[in-house]
């Protein structure tokens, strides 16, 4: 069993990491911020569904799909040290169990994924003075 994020710090804290956005949720992942934090340290993990996917009763709902699949996939897969936070979107209520578990599983790779994309599109600082 993970950790929870309680606290707003923490939550704000994940925001500004890593970012990936699936049809039925998003996922934020940053390196845990507390000093006495170790890379051994176990990851922690919150649920946030915001008031325009609906009422009390269906984003208390679309926070139990969540803690659910967390269960499942995060247990296999978060990183020591890392803070997840887990946001439920209008699709989170709607998409299958399965559709919701994949969606984890990808956000989950893309988040710890390499940056290895290149700007080769832009050109050099001092060709855009000239031209």
């Amino acid at each position: 069993m993970m950790e929870r994020l309680k606290v707003r710090r923490d939550f704000l804290n994940a925001a500004k990491g890593r970012k990936w956005a699936a049809p039925g949720l998003v996922l934020q992942a940053q390196i845990q911020s507390d000093p006495d934090a170790t890379p051994d340290t176990p990851a922690r993990i919150g649920f946030t569904v915001t008031k325009k996917v609906g009422k009390a009763h269906i984003r208390n709902r679309a926070k139990r799909r969540l803690r659910s699949i967390a269960t499942e996939v995060l247990a296999l897969g978060a990183r020591p040290g890392y803070d997840y936070v887990l946001i439920g979107r209008a699709g989170t209520i709607s998409r299958s169990y399965t559709d919701l578990t994949h969606d984890l599983e990808t956000a989950l790779a893309k988040v710890h994924a390499q940056k290895s994309r290149a700007n080769t599109h832009k050109r050099p600082r001092a060709a855009q003075k000239q031209g």
